[in-house]
């Protein structure tokens, strides 16, 4: 894909985008969520819209019926997670949204994992960050610390949101 071409897109996929955002957490509470807080900040800032807002702990089905609901909701058109995506035994977050996407996009997890091995060296390796679409919909899932949702924001998210929307929703080419 040309330079001229992204930008052509990205220019088709120019507005706000309407998110959902889950932080998926044992120890926090809407009012501690430092991640999920500044992934709403961000968004607010950049001119998209927060419809949804949520914390489940890490349990599969609860993250998975929070991910389901918000997919099902027609006025979401992107969903963030936070939390959830290290090796922990009960870090499971990687395994239910990948569950349920239609369409990986792994260059997602790759760019972060490179952008934070720039940061933090090999510890990057532990992220299991996902991305891709499902129902139509975004849905990027980043790890729960603040230092690691603004990297994914600043360098990931917010340059491609609207344009991985569009690509996300546009009618089908043959």
């Amino acid at each position: 894909m040309s330079s001229e071409s992204v930008r052509q897109h990205r220019e088709q996929g120019r507005g706000p985008v309407r998110c959902a955002v889950l932080t998926v957490s044992d120890t926090r509470t809407l009012e501690t969520d430092q991640g999920g807080s500044l992934i709403v900040e961000m968004l607010r800032s950049a001119g998209h819209e927060v419809v949804r807002r949520g914390l489940v702990p890490d349990e599969p089905e609860q993250v998975r019926t929070w991910v389901q609901e918000a997919l099902e909701d027609p006025a979401v058109q992107a969903v963030l997670t936070t939390g959830g995506t290290g090796i922990a035994p009960r870090d499971r977050t990687y395994e239910v949204i990948s569950e349920l996407l239609d369409r990986r996009l792994d260059g997602f997890g790759e760019l972060f994992r490179m952008l934070s091995y720039q940061e933090v060296g090999p510890a990057a390796m532990l992220s299991r960050a996902v991305g891709g679409v499902a129902r139509g919909k975004v849905v990027l899932s980043m790890p729960g610390s603040p230092a690691a949702v603004r990297l994914a924001m600043e360098k990931l998210v917010l340059p491609e949101l609207g344009h991985l929307v569009w690509e996300a929703t546009r009618p089908g080419r043959r």
